[in-house]
């Protein structure tokens, strides 16, 4: 019978870290629109580069070097790729909604990530 309770009490343990763990619905949710705004918008832009670039060149208005085009889409996806870091990081992690930029959850948010990596060490050592 031990045997079968100490599993059960392992089981429960890791069922409860699994619980909490997790990112809440209404957090998520406002992660989701930050990101799909910062990242999406830069993303498009970087698309649309390409098709106006192609559009100037078809239509005979001017001759856009293939460089011009290739460094103006790079620098739309790269500013894309910040703006998916900055979705996650600017939105707020509590209950509470945050600003319209969240630039004051930065820090915290960043603090917070540190923390889950940090190794746990008990208080016996």
């Amino acid at each position: 019978m031990k045997d079968s309770s100490k599993k059960y009490k392992l089981k429960n343990r890791k069922d409860k870290r699994k619980r909490e763990s997790f990112i809440p619905k209404p957090v998520a949710n406002r992660m989701a629109r930050r990101i799909a705004i910062t990242t999406g918008i830069p993303t498009l832009s970087g698309m649309g580069v390409f098709i106006v670039s192609y559009l100037l060149i078809i239509k005979g208005i001017t001759d856009v070097p293939p460089s011009i085009t290739l460094l103006s889409s790079a620098i739309c996806f790269l500013i894309g790729l910040l703006g998916l870091s900055y979705g996650i990081l600017s939105a707020s992690w509590e209950d509470i909604p945050g600003s319209i930029l969240g630039l004051e959850n930065i820090r915290p948010n960043i603090e917070k990530m540190r923390s889950a990596f940090r190794p746990i060490t008990s208080k016996e050592e």
